[in-house]
């Protein structure tokens, strides 16, 4: 049987998604900007793993 693909860590979850990484490059910048703009209430992933 082969693995799941979905084996949630939430180190390795922030620092690919995170918040810090999104402002450390322009288009996560972008990114970051069209969310607020949008009025998302969420606007990168959170510590909590669903």
């Amino acid at each position: 049987m082969t693995k799941r693909t979905w084996n949630p860590k939430k180190k390795k979850r922030m620092r690919k998604h995170g918040f810090l990484k999104r402002l450390s490059t322009m288009a996560g910048k972008a990114l970051l900007k069209r969310r607020r703009s949008k009025g998302r209430k969420v606007l990168t992933v959170q510590k909590k793993v669903k």
